[in-house]
């Protein structure tokens, strides 16, 4: 149920992302107009123009269109001149570039540098804005380009519209991702805080689902356009943003792997685990020494972010995926909740990968993000599930541990019943059975007179109390059964309630049984039916006149079930806890030993007795004893 919960949510939060307005296909008002075709020109080292006018003289243009464009730069090529014939200007329009790739880029018109940007670190990226005047009509808008990535040139999406209109689809291009990161890093800061009010065991998981939350805002700062295209003099720190971000992504991520499943086969996880974490410490101390040479040591870095990056992500997520695959093999619910976030990460990524090498890499990659959302939510609710598994298990326990320590503290109230009983019972009871025979002597030879004939019964009769008290006693304290025989409860139960039905009579209630001649259990016939009678005595007499005491059994999982109810006046939660124990009682002239016998007897032969009970509806005694069959096999073995 919860994961069909889990799913539902995953699909409705991925179809309201399916129809949230991505400005990078936002499209122009039907009075606007695109640049569809443009000329490049490539460069080498050894033929670099140094000005516009020279360019536009030189040899060797290329016509380009908009519908393909290009991008990759040939053998040698490191930079390239691009020109653009302008149409028709209106009075306040502008041009908007959505996808240059470049790290340095200057822009002219009209023979004047009207946009330069140059940057050290290897993002590529730029969306340009140049605002345009009428007698701007016709020119040529010459572009020159410089990189040393891979992409070198201009990609889809040139538009000349108003400017005002321009200038706020400019400002928001990118702003959802970084509304959308800084989301995360407050997720995570928050979750930072809230860790000093778990234990131990808990912080573990949470904090490595923080340290994974929080470079995933890192990422999605540290790769948007956003900060590159108006606080491009800070290129660096963004780029490292997410350098650093990746390094605490992937031993975290592996830390959280390891918490939910263990250490894998022979330990591959946490071998590999401690790899992810040199490589990491490896990486941020490269990171530091290329920032320091100013980005001399930029391609070497390049080889160990990127391409050994690449590399070991593929690794690691190849990993979990053998690890999930694994745990879904036994069904495993967290497993499944963690395959399918990490599923639709994964599809997410491999369609805009095909899509971006499909468009001759002039795609710009902006849905991973919501992939990488959904992941982010499969493990918060995989961290919440095992939160409330642990909550489950500690509730459970303490349970457990109270239940415990009442048998505890009631097992030693009965040994030191039992001991007592043991050694002053047999004891006791002599002298009183010689007293209560000079009693009787001295009243047959002695003359009884009105006033002495109710002191020598008062005293026989408290004699015979206190002779059945310790009887009670030596019982609790000698509970073994003498003959353990098959007993049929049918049989035992016809000779209990001859026994019980004159009191039932006596007392203006009435007895209904149903017992079934199947049912056989394994004991001492004497000891049961002292114990049925203790509990249907009770039960007699708290229907306080008039009532019901209703008897049934029946066989549950290889276990009799007996059923005791009553109609009488019921007890609260507080007497239930304590019914059993030595001396208590709620009756005026009970001594609280009977039914202490009674538990004791039902132990001895195996059983359990449970009592539910509510005032002013009754009492029910439920009692359960082995079949004679299961007991016979485990004799026997």
């Amino acid at each position: 149920m919860r994961l069909n919960v889990f799913i539902r949510i995953l699909f409705i939060i991925m179809s309201i992302f399916t129809i949230v307005p991505n400005p990078a296909g936002a499209s122009p008002s039907s009075a606007d107009s695109s640049i569809s075709s443009w000329q490049i020109k490539w460069e080498t080292k050894a033929d670099r123009l140094a000005a516009p006018d020279q360019a536009m003289k030189a040899a060797g243009w290329q016509d380009i269109q908009a519908s393909d464009p290009a991008v990759s730069k040939p053998v040698n090529a490191v930079s390239a001149w691009i020109r653009i014939k302008l149409p028709v200007i209106e009075q306040n329009q502008g041009v908007f570039f959505r996808s240059i790739y470049a790290q340095s880029l200057t822009v002219y018109l009209g023979g004047e540098d009207v946009f330069h940007s140059e940057r050290k670190y290897w993002f590529d990226l730029n969306r340009v804005l140049i605002p345009l005047q009428t007698n701007d009509s016709g020119q040529e808008l010459v572009l020159h380009l410089e990189s040393h990535t891979d992409r070198l040139g201009l990609g889809r999406g040139i538009n000349i519209s108003d400017y005002q209109d321009l200038m706020r689809l400019h400002a928001k291009f990118d702003l959802l991702d970084i509304i959308l990161g800084g989301a995360f890093v407050f997720v995570a800061f928050v979750m930072l805080v809230c860790s000093v009010f778990l234990d131990r065991n808990q912080k573990k998981s949470w904090l490595a689902l923080c340290f994974i939350i929080l470079p995933i805002g890192g990422l999605l700062i540290g790769y948007s356009p956003f900060l590159y295209t108006f606080y491009g003099e800070y290129g660096f720190l963004y780029q490292g943003m997410f350098d650093l971000s990746l390094y605490l992504f992937l031993p975290s991520l592996m830390i959280f792997i390891e918490l939910l499943f263990g250490s894998g086969y022979r330990g591959i996880v946490k071998y590999f685990r401690r790899f992810l974490i040199a490589y990491s410490i490896f990486g941020i101390i490269a990171l530091m020494v290329n920032w320091s040479s100013d980005y001399e040591l930029q391609p070497y870095y390049f080889i160990l972010s990127v391409t050994f990056g690449g590399i070991i992500m593929l690794a690691q997520f190849t990993l979990i995926l053998v690890i999930l695959l694994r745990q879904l093999w036994n069904r495993n619910i967290d497993s499944i909740i963690l395959s399918i976030g990490l599923a639709v990460f994964a599809i997410v990524g491999v369609a805009e990968l095909l899509k971006f090498y499909a468009s001759s890499k002039t795609y710009d990659l902006s849905w991973w993000k919501w992939g990488l959302v959904a992941f982010v939510l499969s493990l918060i609710v995989l961290l919440g599930r095992r939160f409330s598994y642990q909550h489950k298990l500690i509730l459970t326990y303490s349970r457990e541990l109270e239940i415990y320590n009442s048998e505890l503290q009631r097992s030693e109230k009965m040994e030191i019943i039992s001991q007592l009983a043991a050694s002053v019972a047999h004891e006791v009871r002599n002298p009183l059975q010689v007293t209560r025979g000079l009693l009787q002597i001295f009243e047959k030879r002695h003359q009884i007179t009105p006033n002495t004939e109710n002191f020598y019964k008062l005293a026989i009769d408290e004699l015979d109390r206190a002779s059945t008290i310790i009887t009670d006693f030596l019982t609790f304290a000698k509970p073994e059964m003498e003959q353990v025989n098959e007993l049929n409860l049918a049989d035992e139960f016809k000779h209990v309630e001859g026994i019980i039905v004159p009191l039932a009579n006596l007392q203006g209630g009435h007895l209904e049984m149903s017992m079934p001649r199947s049912l056989r259990i394994m004991g001492n016939s004497s000891k049961l039916k002292q114990a049925l009678v203790n509990i249907i005595k009770n039960s007699i007499e708290s229907l306080e006149g008039s009532g019901v005491v209703k008897i049934w059994a029946y066989e549950e999982r290889e276990q009799v079930v007996i059923h005791i109810a009553d109609s009488g006046a019921g007890m609260d939660e507080r007497i239930l806890e304590r019914l059993g124990e030595p001396y208590f009682t709620n009756k005026t002239k009970g001594t609280g030993l009977g039914l202490m016998v009674t538990f004791r007897i039902i132990e001895v032969m195996q059983g359990t007795i449970k009592f539910k009970s509510q005032i002013g509806v009754g009492t029910e005694a439920i009692i359960r004893f082995p079949r004679y069959e299961e007991t016979k096999a485990k004799v026997s073995i």
